[in-house]
């Protein structure tokens, strides 16, 4: 997506471009003062930032929540975590514990005992420091994991919750290690984004796409790929849910509530910056799941012990 696409989405004017760069349906309007500020920024980026400076993480917990990198936040956490039945005699295995929103908001509202892990250094360095304003550090742990190589304790965990845990690691390995980390008849809640189709790597859409987001468009997995590793390793799977609707809703809810508080505080040329490179992002994502070309699927599978 080019950047004039994302400055045409801060005034809402007519995209000329293909029909793949369309803007997404929905998304609100900044006053021509905060278009003007957008107009002067740089183009494109020829390749990613790195994925979690403080700047993006002040841009992130802005749109989604203090401590939160997916749309939802707080409220997605608890709504996830609810079918799991945690509570203080519980132990929680999280994998996509971000900046430390989610780790708080399960210790603190459900009292479970958290091990929460993150793979980029920047996201383990943010949830550290918020867990230790909480006074939370004896009930919730953030730890890095490598997902070209995941490891965790084995048979130690209750119940898993995993936030699109697969970037970067065949689905079978990860999957692999979060089952053998769970005791018998754990349950496991995962979120996951899924391609029913090979993406075409040649698409603009898609390349511009996984380049922001780090992600190779050839090894998306399917649903039906995940839902069929899960039960080989001795899960039932008992719900199998496309949540993308909702997924685009709390996206768009986020941005437009976000952008509402510009009109009222007029953000700096360098916050201006940074949201123009975060909804650069948003924009491609929801536009693939429009297209139905991306799906965020929910899975809950109970271990057969």
């Amino acid at each position: 997506m080019a950047m004039s696409a994302v400055r045409n989405w801060f005034g809402r004017h007519v995209v000329h471009h293909a029909a793949e760069a369309d803007v997404p349906r929905g998304l609100p309007v900044l006053d021509p003062g905060i278009v003007a500020e957008a107009k002067e920024l740089p183009p494109v980026r020829a390749r990613p930032p790195p994925s979690w400076t403080p700047d993006r993480l002040a841009t992130t917990d802005a749109l989604w929540g203090e401590g939160y990198q997916f749309p939802g936040g707080e409220i997605e956490t608890m709504r996830l975590a609810k079918p799991l039945g945690l509570s203080a005699a519980s132990s929680l295995l999280l994998i996509g514990a971000g900046g430390g929103g989610p780790s708080c908001a399960l210790a603190t509202q459900l009292g479970v005992w958290v091990s929460g892990f993150e793979s980029d250094p920047n996201l383990v360095a943010a949830a550290e420091t918020r867990i230790a304003h909480r006074n939370l550090t004896k009930r919730a742990q953030i730890e890095t994991w490598n997902p070209a190589a995941p490891h965790f304790r084995e048979r130690f965990y209750h119940h898993g919750l995993a936030l699109e845990p697969l970037r970067g690691s065949p689905p079978e390995r990860t999957l692999s290690a979060i089952a053998a980390a769970l005791k018998p008849a754990g349950h496991l809640m995962m979120l996951e984004v899924v391609a029913d189709k090979a993406l075409d790597p040649a698409n603009k859409v898609v390349t511009a796409w996984a380049r922001l987001e780090r992600r190779d468009p050839k090894t998306l997995p399917s649903e039906i790929a995940i839902t069929r590793i899960l039960g080989r390793l001795g899960f039932d799977v008992r719900v199998a849910e496309d949540i993308s609707e909702r997924h685009i809703h709390q996206a768009l809810l986020g941005w437009r509530t976000t952008v509402r508080s510009m009109q009222n505080a007029r953000p700096s040329r360098r916050e201006a910056m940074r949201h123009v490179e975060e909804a650069e992002l948003w924009m491609l994502r929801l536009r693939l799941f429009q297209m139905g070309w991306l799906r965020l699927v929910r899975w809950h599978a109970i271990g057969k012990g």
